[in-house]
């Protein structure tokens, strides 16, 4: 072979090595100006509540979630995400406001927010509630009503009863939107089953009905007879005169009297006005929801406590009414009566046990004396006691 050859194909060799070399290096300097972008990108500061929610879904729509909810993340942080794993569902407890990208990631697929269960009662309002979740919570409870009542769409009704798993750490204004869209989405369910819409003016005036129900009815059986007793007097155009409208915001647990009934003009007092209260008067059930929207087929226009049951009896005429609550009347002294006469009976035992209890005997040191014997002297007193 011609030594021009040789040295050509040295040449090359040489330079095809140069190029690799070069290929090589670029290719690690980019690499490593990569990982540098990405180390500096994922330790740049990030500010978050200490409690987040999570929804359930694939990574994509997580992240799509987040970004609407001011995260801002892209692909490398999707990329570190499913590096590090899945992210968790449900309430995330962060433990801090201020992180980097990473720990927040890293947070977000590890963390879990500690939870406490907390009721509401069907028929309780709001006032009762809040009070309750300040203390449960140790949240603000100025704070609390302060955000309540900003964005509530009714003074009550808002929140459906149930019971709720809430996270400690949540701010007021977090725990309060998340139990407001929690119900409005369960509203919504509800009625687009029924109606085939949800019209959210429309569907409160059943959650107002249902209220009434709700603080009237003894159990959930009798809510369809006493959702059709407000149905029936409502068509009449006749006042609904119950005292559990009244039983409104902090007066949730007071006793109604006629001195009450005289002093609130609230549109709550419904012997006063005609018509629903213009809010809810408290958190319902969906019972009672549905008892307002399906009433029983009745002619009833009154109902009275039957003071023997603790149900109600319905009534069609008002004679049939004042019977039914003179009757009451007969019940209630009756029981009055034997229960002022069972606690007579108790009294009466507990005396007979102290009267019967012997008495106690008198212990002598020297013999009693008898009356008709003379006085003994000291010295026979000394001899008795040898």
């Amino acid at each position: 072979m011609p030594k021009n050859n040789k040295k050509t194909n040295a040449k090359t060799k040489q330079t095809s090595e140069r190029i690799k070399s070069l290929i090589l290096f670029d290719i690690t300097e980019l690499i490593l100006v990569f990982s540098i972008v990405v180390l500096f990108y994922l330790t740049l500061p990030l500010s978050t509540t200490k409690v987040i929610f999570i929804p359930k879904g694939s990574t994509n729509s997580i992240i799509t979630y987040l970004n609407k909810s001011g995260y801002e993340l892209g692909l490398i942080d999707k990329v570190y995400l499913r590096f590090l794993g899945y992210p968790q569902s449900g309430w995330i407890d962060i433990k801090e406001n201020y992180l980097t990208k990473a720990d927040f990631l890293y947070k977000i697929t590890t963390s879990k927010a500690a939870l406490k269960d907390i009721t509401l009662i069907p028929g309780e309002t709001s006032y009762v509630f809040l009070d309750d979740i300040s203390k449960k919570m140790n949240l603000s409870r100025k704070n609390l009503q302060k955000v309540y009542d900003k964005y509530a769409y009714k003074k009550d009704g808002n929140i459906l009863a149930d019971t709720y798993s809430l996270p400690y750490g949540m701010k007021e204004d977090h725990l309060l939107f998340y139990l407001f869209s929690t119900t409005n989405k369960q509203y919504e369910s509800i009625s687009n089953k029924i109606f085939g819409e949800y019209d959210k003016k429309r569907w409160y005036y059943y959650i107002t009905l249902a209220s009434v129900i709700q603080k009237e009815a003894a159990n959930s059986d009798e809510m369809p007879i006493v959702s059709s007793v407000i149905h029936n007097r409502l068509k009449k155009g006749m006042k609904l005169q119950m005292d559990g409208t009244l039983n409104y915001g902090k007066y949730s647990h007071i006793k109604i009297t006629s001195q009450r009934i005289k002093e609130d003009n609230s549109s709550y007092n419904t012997y006063k006005n005609r018509g629903l209260p213009e809010h809810p008067i408290c958190a319902v059930s969906l019972d009672a929801i549905k008892a307002a929207i399906f009433p029983a087929k009745t002619d009833y226009l009154y109902f009275v406590k039957n003071e023997k049951n603790g149900l109600h009896s319905f009534s069609k005429s008002y004679k049939e009414h004042v019977n039914n609550i003179n009757k009451n009347r007969i019940i209630k002294r009756n029981l009055k009566k034997k229960t002022k006469e069972k606690k007579q009976e108790i009294q009466k035992k507990k005396s007979n046990s102290k009267t019967k209890e012997s008495p106690k005997k008198e212990l002598y040191v020297f013999p009693k004396s008898n009356s008709k014997e003379n006085t003994k002297s000291i010295k026979s007193l000394f001899d008795n006691v040898k």
